[in-house]
């Protein structure tokens, strides 16, 4: 029960956390705990697409910092958010309760963090308390800055149709552009890159491109915030 509660602990704690800031229009819980359960599919697409694509990718490249890169930016980090971006495109990117930019964010968190549960409490019961507790502070919050990116570029595409495939293109790139960056810096630990500059370094680069993604989250959340602020008022006003 201890390991259970621990892997989900960080996915509903980031959830709250982004509904919570929606202080002005919120959205329908029910989409919203659809979307984290769609996030939680969305991890079978992602492993039968790393499972179909990993040999391959070996025999092709073989070991190396070459493979290492394409399986961390191309087979995992671009297979998961591919099928994230699926859930949030076809089910809560058309709603008519997706009504401002925020709302990106919003559904793109919920969709991540249903991943990012499930993905947690399968390494959680493998490894056990201390990989709950590893992960709880670095990999889910960061499966939640990757949710961000990708959903302040949906916000923007909702409500700018002639940029629509730009902005959704630029919400996949950045979203599997750090999580690759963040995956790469990991999967080299232990190897012959390691040998040379040991792993404290590589975590360290992990750990910076996570904390990268983070300040970019925080603007992303707070332009669009500062846009629903806006818009709430604009309304009132109206309606006055």
């Amino acid at each position: 029960m201890l390991l259970l509660a621990l892997s989900i602990a960080p996915g509903i704690a980031i959830s709250l956390y982004i509904f919570l800031k929606d202080r002005y229009n919120r959205e329908p819980k029910l989409k919203l705990f659809v979307c984290f359960l769609l996030g939680c599919l969305s991890v079978i697409p992602a492993i039968i697409i790393q499972l179909l694509s990993s040999k391959s990718t070996n025999d092709f490249f073989g070991e190396g910092v070459v493979y290492t890169a394409f399986f961390a930016y191309i087979v995992v980090a671009l297979s998961e958010e591919l099928s994230k971006f699926v859930m949030l495109r076809f089910y809560a990117f058309p709603k008519e309760s997706f009504d401002e930019p925020y709302d990106g964010i919003v559904y793109s968190v919920m969709v991540g963090m249903g991943f990012a549960t499930v993905e947690n409490i399968g390494y959680v019961y493998q490894y056990g308390i201390n990989t709950a507790l590893l992960r709880m502070f670095l990999s889910v919050p960061a499966h939640g800055t990757f949710a961000v990116l990708m959903g302040y570029f949906a916000g923007k595409a909702k409500f700018v149709p002639e940029k629509r495939f730009y902005y959704l293109l630029l919400g996949v790139f950045w979203a599997t552009f750090f999580h690759g960056t963040f995956d790469f810096f990991l999967f080299l630990q232990g190897g012959l890159v390691s040998a040379y500059v040991g792993d404290g370094l590589l975590f360290v680069g992990a750990a910076a491109s996570f904390i990268i993604a983070i300040y970019f989250s925080r603007r992303a959340i707070k332009e669009h915030v500062a846009t629903s602020k806006q818009l709430f008022h604009e309304t009132q006003s109206r309606n006055l």
